[in-house]
């Protein structure tokens, strides 16, 4: 079996809000192969991108972060900061959602890139240029020895998120976290966007985490599929053995409200009735019961997160398939 390059086990975080703790990420597991991308996929508030960022230590030090992320066979929950700076952007790197609020507006893209590459590289200026414009090359940015002059404002949404991400591999990273990075571009973009993590990820042997509410998306590109809710993983497995297979209702309730062409015109969009839960205060028992047409009196107890089937993890006691599930009820 092969060395996991980040093993996640048991994650949890929790703020306090109003004097009432806040259970954003409720013992969340999963591991990551080198070369691998892993979709983490949910609704906002899900915990998506806070189990992220608690393993780059970004969080604000009012978290409670706990349990085990192991990069390497390194622990990085509890790291000293030093410690942590050294290997942000040299071991792990992120992609961030808006590269319109990433990119300081007031400095040109090639002294943003040279920066984040002499931070882990012992360079001269003309060097760490030289680098910075191999990067833009690398990102497929037109004219990069143009755009290395130029400021963000002068860019497009999708060549600014091509510079985040030359910014990301500056440092050349083992796993890069591309938290929600095409949400703020068009079909068209997004999918390029896409095309080029993928081929990076495949020219450079990086393990890639894709943090997305579409699961669309982490079907096309993913090969490994975490489903989170309410802070907790309630379905875990291979992309090929989950789409294969979706056991937890809130999976295929993911599905069911994705737009497709063949939908009758003017026809209403699918949507999950409800609401997701306040993780100040959650449901008793399963966190998804309330929206669930197949929930019953023993969902009042929370069923455990389990290996069901080899290699096929679900927390559900009615499971896709089995007595006592309605199906989707749109």
């Amino acid at each position: 079996m092969t060395t996991p390059l980040l093993e996640v086990s048991e994650l949890r975080v929790r703020f306090t809000r109003a004097g009432r703790p806040v259970h954003a990420v409720n013992g969340l597991s999963y591991r990551l192969d080198p070369g691998r991308m892993l979709a983490i996929i949910g609704e906002s508030g899900s915990g998506k991108s806070v189990s992220s960022r608690a393993l780059m230590g970004l969080l604000p030090g009012t978290a409670q972060v706990s349990g085990s992320a192991r990069f390497d066979g390194t622990e990085l929950v509890g790291m000293p900061e030093s410690e942590m700076r050294k290997r942000r952007g040299a071991d792990i790197a992120m992609v961030f959602q808006d590269p319109a609020r990433s990119l300081n507006p007031t400095m040109r893209i090639g002294t943003q890139i040279t920066e984040a590459i002499r931070a882990h590289a012992d360079l001269d200026r003309a060097a760490a240029k030289a680098r910075a414009i191999e990067l833009l090359q690398l990102v497929k940015l037109p004219a990069p020895e143009q755009r290395f002059f130029e400021y963000p404002h002068q860019l497009s949404g999708g060549m600014r998120q091509r510079v985040m991400i030359a910014v990301a591999l500056a440092g050349e990273p083992r796993l890069l976290i591309a938290d929600e990075a095409t949400t703020a571009l068009d079909v068209t973009t997004q999918a390029q966007i896409m095309e080029l993590l993928v081929e990076l990820q495949e020219r450079l042997g990086m393990a890639v985490v894709m943090i997305s509410h579409d699961l669309g998306l982490a079907a096309s590109y993913a090969q490994d599929i975490v489903v989170m809710y309410a802070g907790r993983a309630v379905e875990y497995a291979p992309a090929d053995t989950l789409f294969g297979n979706v056991r937890m209702p809130y999976t295929r309730a993911l599905l069911g409200a994705i737009p497709l062409l063949e939908r009758e015109s003017h026809a209403l969009l699918p949507v999950i009735p409800g609401q997701p839960p306040d993780l100040r205060a959650l449901p008793l028992g399963c966190a998804f019961r309330p929206r669930c047409g197949s929930a019953g009196e023993e969902c009042t107890v929370a069923p455990p997160f389990a290996e069901q089937e080899p290699g096929h993890w679900w927390a559900c006691w009615h499971p896709a398939g089995t007595p006592g599930f309605e199906g989707d009820e749109r």
